[in-house]
């Protein structure tokens, strides 16, 4: 046992979070590197067999101008596409979009010095029975035009659900709705709390937690200094107990985890008390398919409001904002990413009013390499900052392409700290509400739902009703929500 925590604190010690083969977050970066981790005393290796594949949230600050990176779609994808709109060949099955995609769009030049990084090879096109029925392109197309009768500048009005907070509701949720996705077993959890001395939660603390299996799972704590632990989402072959590692500031300690143990896993660390002002780092992680164009506009009406009304909360955070939109592998562009900035009227300007929504090819849509390109490639802080995404779509991630996996991604989110709040537009399925909330429920988000007057006419105005599966909700208009729920993130620390 003492040879086990040795190896575990050398792996906390020594590069808790990297590990080769990472996806490239500093390449052909023009701002620092990030800090080495400080020399410890303890030398011996230990690799665990599922060593993460991502690297800690490590940048200083984000005080940069505004840059682009775009992921063209796959040459082949492309060209299927333009045949589509030349009429060559008859329209995709489930078209979201109510207007011709634009496949000759101009790219966005990359502004990094290395220019784009090339995401993994994409699979072979899915065979045509995989699309979706006719049927459900009549009623996405209904639903497309029902919102477009709703007045420009209206409300926008939201419902919240914390799926943490009722999990036995969430479990009942899963288990009645029966679609496809990636499985993670959540149904045994426990919340792992790191705490000073004086009872104090310790945020951003990184957390190895290690069975006898040898496999791992890395976490960060949030501003309070909590996480959720699940050990069947990561530890297929079940290890009766975990050794819990907790680490911040050269300091660690460890604590075990017990299968079916009542209570949550407190770790005590002797942590430097937090006196830096707070930071957030949030992205605008959207879908940019043609039928996300009133979100995307409602968007940009309510952005620069949203960021005024959370820089004067009592304790004055000092913003970095990024964006990451994404459409398929059959537009103009698979992806195209600003990362952070400090600079609120440059990425106004140049990230978000550029946007516009387009094409869509198929139902499902490209979240997975957009999720991927989210929690890697951006330049998240570290040192305390809070980091969450927003994910704005109407339509759920692409199973049929292989990797990146959203599963394997928001795994990693856990291990940057990274909370990932879905926000489901109209017209969003049972499926994509299924993905959504698994991503918010796993990483400690929350899922936030589109409500309208009428659930059936989302051109009938804001209101309070939603064709969602969810209970007990409140509602509130969009900009305000994300106002609200940035607070309840940065009050964790307080």
């Amino acid at each position: 046992m003492k040879r086990f925590h040795r190896a575990l604190a050398a792996l906390l010690c020594a590069d808790l979070l990297l590990a080769p083969g990472a996806a490239g977050a500093q390449a052909g970066a023009p701002w620092p590197e990030p800090k080495p981790a400080p020399a410890q005393a303890w030398q011996e290796p230990w690799t665990p067999r599922n060593a993460p594949s991502f690297q800690a949230p490590s940048a200083a600050h984000c005080a940069r101008p505004v840059s682009t990176r775009e992921v063209p779609a796959p040459v082949d994808a492309r060209w299927q596409h333009e045949s589509h709109a030349a009429g060559t060949a008859a329209p995709m099955a489930g078209d979201r979009s109510a207007r011709s995609p634009s496949p000759t769009s101009p790219p966005v030049a990359a502004t990094s010095p290395a220019g784009p990084r090339a995401l993994p090879a994409p699979a072979a096109p899915p065979p045509a029975a995989a699309a979706p029925a006719p049927a459900l392109r009549t009623q996405r197309e209904a639903i497309h035009d029902d919102v477009q009768q709703r007045a420009p500048h209206g409300p926008v009005t939201a419902g919240v659900v914390d799926d943490n907070a009722d999990f036995g509701a969430y479990l009942a949720f899963r288990q009645r709705t029966r679609v496809e996705h990636r499985p993670r077993d959540v149904r045994e959890r426990y919340l792992l709390e790191v705490k000073d001395a004086r009872g104090r939660g310790v945020a951003d603390a990184e957390v190895a937690v290690r069975g006898a299996s040898g496999f791992a799972m890395w976490a960060r704590t949030d501003a309070g200094g909590r996480v959720w632990l699940h050990p069947d989402a990561f530890d297929p072959a079940r290890s009766p107990a975990y050794e819990v590692v907790a680490r911040k500031d050269g300091r660690q300690a460890a604590a075990r985890l017990a299968r079916g143990q009542r209570s949550g896993v407190e770790v005590v660390l002797d942590a430097l008390p937090a006196q830096r002002r707070a930071r957030l780092d949030l992205v605008f992680l959207v879908d940019a398919t043609g039928s996300m164009a009133d979100e995307i506009d409602k968007l940009k009406a309510t952005l620069r409001t949203i960021t005024a009304e959370v820089a004067t909360l009592p304790s004055r955070p000092d913003i970095c904002l990024a964006l990451v939109a994404y459409r398929d592998r059959a537009d103009a562009f698979l992806l195209r990413s600003h990362d952070f900035t400090d600079d609120v009227g440059g990425f106004l300007q140049h990230a978000l009013v550029p946007l516009q929504a387009d094409g869509g090819g198929d139902y499902p849509e490209a979240m997975n390499e957009a999720l991927h390109e989210t929690v890697h490639n951006l330049h998240w802080r570290g040192d305390g900052a809070t980091r969450m995404v927003v994910l704005l779509a109407d339509a759920p991630p692409h199973l049929d392409y292989g990797a990146p996996h959203y599963d394997d991604d928001m795994l990693a989110a856990v291990g940057k700290g990274i909370k990932i709040f879905g926000v489901g537009a109209s017209g969003l399925d049972r499926q994509g509400e299924f993905i959504q909330r698994q991503m918010a429920q796993y990483t400690g988000g929350k899922f936030v739902f589109l409500t309208y007057a009428d659930a059936r006419h989302p051109g009938s105005g804001p209101g309070r009703e939603t064709v969602h599966d969810v209970r007990n909700y409140s509602v509130d208009t969009l900009d305000r929500l994300i106002v609200r729920l940035v607070t309840e993130e940065l009050a964790r620390g307080q």
